[in-house]
């Protein structure tokens, strides 16, 4: 069976390539693949997030499984897939601590100067404690907005109650059991937008999503407001993300996702003190990457055995 994994970046980590079958041939390829490849390969692995659309899938005429690495599938034509009867794996649940981890980390450093101090600790100014400069946002008994109350977004709830937080959310419906199991509030998005000191972003990327912070969401913000982006990028338009956090129309940012991404070098974003990024880490822990790698490789295993997959998108699951 012939296996092929488009490549962005580095190659395919030794985890991963050690959990595949023996009878598993892997191709990989860097940019656009060689023709001789689409027509052999049975599977894709997608590690990273190539562009995985209809007009591929046409030039695979062996193609039985679509097994990605993460939840996050905005890279897929699941749609097409469903119609060509090709069934989508991805890595559900195992992700959603390690993601809300990195929510907290980066509203924590983003709310405590914590990357400004670093560096000013590690320059030739810090040469006496001053207790006047670089004073940051409380945290403890702050509101936090969550845009999108899911697996992750729960998980990020828990946390923020040690912090003894108001915690607010927004989802396309409401959900009565959240609400009850967690404490937390269902408010509109604009209420949602006006009344946080913290706005976390956790939902995934959809049409609807796409744009969804632009420049009159940021002008319903607290001028102290802080955003945290760890849905994917193009949640948020970043022509106004930069106009926002330069006019003082919020205060900062924490971004693990930008669009583009990544930024080029001479963006605006990457200048500005007030913003803290992180290149895409959400899931990036030990025993959640082990568990990723894991779910990919049963995933393609299943599909290329034409059995159900153990972790399908929409329900998508093969025969």
């Amino acid at each position: 069976m012939t296996v092929a994994i488009p490549i962005l970046g580095d190659a395919l980590p030794d985890a991963l390539r050690a959990l595949l079958r023996d009878d598993v041939e892997v191709l990989a390829w860097p940019e656009e693949p060689a023709a001789d490849v689409l027509e052999r390969a049975e599977g894709i692995v997608c590690y990273g997030h190539p562009n995985v659309n209809g007009a591929l899938m046409d030039r695979m005429p062996h193609l039985r499984v679509i097994s990605n690495h993460g939840v996050g599938v905005d890279h897929i034509d699941v749609v097409a897939a469903v119609e060509r009867g090709i069934p989508v794996g991805n890595t559900p649940g195992c992700l959603n601590n390690a993601t809300a981890d990195m929510t907290m980390a980066l509203l924590l450093a983003t709310a405590r100067n914590v990357v400004v101090g670093d560096k000013f600790a590690r320059g030739p100014e810090f040469t006496h404690y001053d207790p006047a400069i670089l004073i940051g946002r409380e945290v403890t008994g702050g509101t936090l907005g969550i845009v999108g109350m899911g697996r992750i977004g729960r998980q990020v709830a828990r946390r923020a109650h040690g912090f003894d937080m108001e915690i607010l959310y927004h989802n396309r419906s409401r959900d009565p059991q959240t609400e009850a199991e967690l404490g937390v509030q269902y408010v509109s998005l604009e209420e949602l937008l006006a009344s946080c000191d913290f706005v976390s972003l956790n939902c995934p990327l959809t049409e609807r999503t796409t744009g969804l912070i632009s420049t009159s969401q940021f002008r319903q913000m607290k001028p102290s407001a802080i955003l945290i982006n760890m849905a994917r990028g193009p949640v948020v338009d970043t022509d106004a993300l930069c106009q926002a956090l330069t006019r003082g129309e919020i205060a900062a940012a924490g971004l693990d996702v930008t669009d583009p991404e990544p930024l080029p070098r001479d963006h605006p974003l990457l200048k500005l003190e007030n913003v803290v990024l992180a290149p895409h880490l959400g899931s990036a822990s030990d025993a959640t990457r082990r568990r990723m790698i894991e779910m990919t490789a049963e995933n393609l295993h299943a599909g290329l055995d034409r059995r159900e997959l153990p972790y399908a998108v929409l329900g998508n699951r093969g025969v």
